[in-house]
């Protein structure tokens, strides 16, 4: 049986949290198995926002790095940097020409990201164009994402429904995965927001490369609450941070919830603290021994990316070809 298509994508913007890497790169490898695996590291997306042109290829070398450290294995998985792809910018003008300005207007993403600011650039209202572009492109069938990415996901297919209704079927319509993780892995100062590497408080997140005393001091200062005695239950409305204290230790120990809530029975919000220190190192430390094997050999990581390359240029290349034949382009 023919295996299907799956593509995902990850910003070089910074070092990935654990809220990424339990919500998303963790399961990467897995899906090695069943699909026919294709990442990339979105450095055209990330330039929505302005970065350091001198640090951007060194932190997509950073994220090359870590997928290969959560076992993404380069000889079964297409690795790949975007803007290496010129089919990705090409398809994406074609799409623009085929996707309403009401649509985008519509994109939660969007709205939430230019409020408050004045100066909005074109890249940030199209990006779902170039979001859908890097998952048509390569004929995807499934696209592992959270529930915050799943109007984006959307978009895609009906632009892909809309194209194929014109000119025949050129694209796959693709379809959300949801992520296996259950939970959102939220701040740990300020649990009503999700993790994000991007946030200004660095207390918020925890860094997939950070020093063990910074984990242990970020988790030890994670909000809990002042109920006195402690009551340690998943509450997310009334006690956000013990709720996602356990989201965390669920979700990297297998134990569900409930287990959780009568081992934690009559025990202190320390002890419940201590438990997600212990189990965050030991997934932190495994990776980052991996880590710092793999990012000193950039001959090595130069060559998986030519490889990577190659594989996603036959593909790309293939399906813009026939685009470019639907609209009349090529002759």
């Amino acid at each position: 049986m023919k295996k299907l298509n799956i593509f995902s994508a990850a910003q070089p913007s910074g070092i990935p949290t654990l809220g990424n890497y339990i919500g998303a790169i963790r399961n990467w490898n897995i899906f090695q198995k069943k699909y026919n695996t294709i990442y990339c590291i979105a450095d055209l997306h990330a330039i929505t926002k302005k970065q350091n042109p001198k640090l951007l290829f060194k932190y997509a070398l950073d994220i090359l790095s870590i997928y290969l450290s959560c076992d993404i294995n380069p000889n079964k998985s297409i690795i790949f940097i975007q803007s290496q792809i010129l089919e990705h910018t090409q398809l994406s003008w074609i799409l623009n020409c085929h996707t309403y300005f009401g649509e985008l207007k519509r994109m939660i993403q969007f709205k939430e990201k230019s409020k408050n600011n004045k100066n909005i650039n074109i890249g940030l209202f199209s990006y779902p164009i170039l979001m859908a572009s890097d998952i048509l492109l390569y004929q995807t069938h499934k696209v592992p994402a959270g529930l915050d990415q799943s109007q984006h996901i959307e978009l895609s297919r009906t632009v892909a429904k809309r194209f194929n209704k014109i000119y025949g079927k050129i694209f796959n319509i693709p379809e959300l995965i949801i992520s296996q993780s259950k939970t959102r892995i939220m701040s740990l100062v300020n649990p009503k927001i999700k993790m994000s590497k991007s946030d200004n408080n660095p207390n918020n997140f925890i860094s997939l490369l950070d020093s063990e005393q910074s984990i242990i001091k970020k988790i030890k200062h994670a909000q809990t609450d002042s109920d006195n005695p402690p009551i340690i239950k998943y509450d997310v409305i009334n006690k956000p941070g013990v709720s996602n204290l356990l989201s965390i230790l669920s979700e990297l120990t297998g134990n569900n919830i409930l287990e959780l809530e009568i081992y934690f029975t009559n025990k202190l919000y320390e002890d419940l603290k201590s438990e997600v220190i212990g189990v965050v190192l030991e997934h932190v430390k495994k990776l980052q021994k991996k880590y710092f094997q793999i990012r000193p050999e950039e001959n090595y990581l130069m060559e998986v990316l030519k490889s990577g390359s190659k594989k996603a240029k036959k593909i790309a290349s293939n399906t813009l070809l026939n685009v470019k034949k639907a609209v009349g382009l090529l002759n």
